[in-house]
């Protein structure tokens, strides 16, 4: 988008014709009313944001000159049409129209939402690849848990008091938070009652029996594959006596999911600090338990359907967990992502428990320990659904190599050791939060290195993509 924007103004509306309408891209003609437009703002507002170009149709180039009266009541859209005002900045970029005249496009560049958006006649909209779907009472629902309005955690399961709970993990519990108090006393203190005494989602998925009789989908599987690849059909790789499913209350399906990896995980023999020869894991432990921890205690419990996914391959370990990151973190940059529990609730009762801190440590840990052990950085994927932890088992750049590349270069072999198809130049750049230029200098200083390629029939081919060494 931004290099089709800072084309020569006589190419800037055929580029941006060109281009395909995406998850974070849509086109209108500049006859479209602003309260119809609205609905596009409010849908990229509650997804990741996006670019609106307005005076474009049908592949021509209409520019706005003809309808200038208009370009006001584009820039009142969020404050007129949307509640609460969508965070949006409205700029014109000159182009050449189809009749061969000087006009302008208007770009609309539409910031995540912090909360949940709607039209004026509350309407509520989610961008969803390349479509706007309006969203009923249960996904807005979820829309608005996952901004952090009301958490899922806190809602009351239905028909369940403190009697239906395990006593010895309560009896646990109690111990290791040092209460003296009943067991209604201590979960009160945790908001894991409701005010009718009703045991609540939280308190249901910790301390229940076996949870999974009301909560399905909250169940964790660990995967070993024979291959580096997944395959599909007759050829699908998973190892057939190694494909686990483990259920039951939160603490203790954790403690059985890190006992399934830790003995199914490779290992390479090494010389360790004991001067012996030893067997380690290919990803530390420390590493894929922290991953493995945080999938559970931040995952999208009210995502009916799916469930967490612990894969093993011979050369990394891949987590992937329902529910995204909220809606103002940024997976390209997972160690500037602050402290948020989508399941705060959970979150505290773990930290009780020692098995998760609350201290919004995890992803740091995730990568020092990576760091420690001379391997490359973790790798998060945002899906529609998902958030995927990929831990591989591969070297950082050699230190020599490191000091003649420019900074962050490691970040750029990093996606694309860990991406499943091929990137191009402007994707990189995204993906990352880099300008296009300070992308492709450090594409260069890679390709120099020998230790990717480019692969394109031109140098200006816009299906040119970079490729692994």
């Amino acid at each position: 988008m931004d290099r089709a924007l800072g084309a020569p103004i006589a190419d800037v509306g055929l580029h941006v014709l060109a281009l395909r309408e995406d998850q974070w891209f849509d086109r209108k003609s500049v006859r479209a009313e602003p309260k119809s437009l609205a609905q596009l703002l409010v849908a990229f507002a509650n997804a990741e944001g996006g670019v609106v170009v307005v005076g474009l149709s049908d592949g021509v180039v209409e520019g706005v000159k003809a309808h200038a009266h208009r370009i006001n009541d584009y820039r009142q859209i969020a404050v007129d049409h949307t509640m609460p005002p969508v965070r949006c900045r409205v700029d014109q970029v000159g182009c050449i129209n189809s009749s061969g005249e000087t006009d302008t496009l208007v770009v609309i560049r539409v910031d995540p939402g912090e909360t949940v958006h709607e039209t004026k006649n509350g309407e509520c909209y989610l961008r969803i690849g390349d479509e706007s779907r309006k969203l009923g009472h249960d996904q807005r629902q979820e829309l608005a848990f996952d901004r952090g309005q009301g958490q899922y955690d806190g809602h009351p399961a239905a028909r369940t008091r403190v009697e239906d709970l395990d006593e010895s993990l309560l009896r646990h519990f109690r111990q290791a938070t040092g209460a003296t108090g009943t067991y209604t006393q201590l979960l009160q203190a945790r908001s894991l009652l409701s005010r009718d005494g009703q045991v609540t989602n939280a308190g249901y998925l910790l301390f229940g029996a076996h949870p999974q009789e009301m909560f399905p989908q909250a169940h964790i599987r660990v995967i070993r594959y024979l291959s580096t690849t997944r395959g599909s059909g007759s050829r699908l790789m998973v190892d057939a006596e190694h494909d686990v499913r483990l259920e039951g209350p939160i603490p203790r399906m954790i403690e059985a999911a890190a006992r399934a990896v830790q003995d199914l995980v490779p290992k390479r023999r090494a010389l360790a600090a004991s001067g012996l020869f030893e067997d380690e894991p290919i990803v530390p432990r420390d590493a894929w338990l922290e991953g493995l921890v945080n999938a559970v205690i931040h995952r999208s419990y009210s995502l009916g359907g799916d469930h967490i996914r612990c894969e093993i391959f011979p050369d990394r370990i891949e987590i992937e967990s329902p529910g995204r990151f909220p809606g103002l973190a940024d997976p390209r940059r997972p160690l500037e992502i602050g402290r948020f529990a989508r399941n705060p609730r959970i979150a505290r009762v773990c930290a009780d428990l020692r098995i998760g801190q609350e201290l919004g440590e995890g992803i740091r840990r995730i990568f020092d320990e990576m760091r420690r052990v001379g391997l490359t950085d973790p790798v998060y994927r945002q899906t529609q659904t998902s958030v995927r932890l990929t831990l591989a088992a591969i070297p950082r750049l050699d230190p020599a190599v490191a000091d003649r590349l420019p900074s962050r270069s490691q970040d750029v072999l990093d996606l694309l050791r860990a991406s499943s198809v091929e990137l191009g130049t402007g994707e990189i750049a995204e993906q990352l939060g880099m300008s296009r230029p300070t992308a492709m200098t450090r594409l260069r200083a890679l390709q120099n290195e020998g230790l990717i390629l480019w692969a394109g029939k031109s140098a200006r081919d816009p299906r040119a993509v970079w490729r692994l060494e």
